[in-house]
């Protein structure tokens, strides 16, 4: 029966330990690890400046650009029925935080106080996020708006605000947040977004879980190349109007 050899530490591994018990080599290694955390912060840091840049650029050249069609927007919502043309919604943000999200009406001024009469139709299973097709509060315009996604053309102001990012999971309401697991709580660890991968991959028709599914993966893979491959693929899934309700 063969007996187990005993394997000697290499001395330099040992000598490279006995450093640290030196006065120099706690010095040393206090440096290395101050350095290592400093170098870390400023990646970390860094990747959201960028992000932050890119919030502020996009955005601020959206509101210019799409002037035109923000009147014509605001025309054709008042010549239907003369209401206001923004809706301002509470929704919570980043930590919970709440913040009030600018849309285009899309709904008759009465809508909140009709949820109780729609709410039976909900297509999503859960009841954590309501939605239903042919809601019967939305207006002629609405529909098209919501088609295109255009009503949420004004949250390029809140991107402008800091209470928004272009890429990020889409801001609950508070009531829905009310009724939020533990692990449905990490979509509120990154600031809310216009678009996400939910949107671009069936927006209104992927059910509550498949949301969470989707921003937690974003969350946990985010950097600037994939906000900037979700923006780009934003646009053709917004014009075709798939899983729009």
């Amino acid at each position: 029966m063969n007996t187990p050899t005993s394997v000697s530490p290499d001395p330099r591994l040992l000598e490279h330990f006995a450093s640290f018990e030196t006065r120099r080599g706690r010095w040393r290694l206090q440096c290395y690890l101050r350095l290592k955390r400093m170098l870390w912060s400023y990646v970390v840091n860094g990747s959201h400046m960028a992000k932050r840049a890119l919030d502020v650029v996009l955005s601020l050249v959206a509101l210019i650009l799409l002037g035109p069609l923000f009147l014509l927007i605001s025309l054709l919502i008042k010549l239907e029925d003369g209401s206001p043309v923004i809706f301002p919604q509470t929704r919570v943000g980043r930590f919970g935080r709440e913040f009030q999200m600018f849309k285009f009406r899309s709904m008759h001024p009465n809508a909140e106080a009709r949820l109780k009469e729609v709410l039976a139709n909900n297509q999503h299973e859960t009841g954590v996020t309501f939605k239903i097709k042919n809601d019967p509060r939305i207006t002629r315009v609405g529909r098209w708006l919501r088609k295109f996604s255009f009503d949420e053309l004004p949250q390029f102001y809140n991107v402008l605000r800091g209470d928004m990012s272009l890429v990020g999971p889409r801001p609950p309401l508070p009531r829905e947040v009310a009724r939020y697991s533990l692990a449905d709580r990490r979509r509120l660890s990154v600031k809310p977004g216009i678009t996400c991968i939910w949107q671009i991959s069936g927006r209104a028709e992927i059910d509550f879980s498949g949301q969470v599914q989707l921003d937690v993966r974003y969350i946990e893979s985010r950097n600037l190349w994939e906000d900037l491959k979700i923006l780009c693929k934003t646009i053709p899934a917004v014009m075709r109007g798939t899983g729009a309700y």
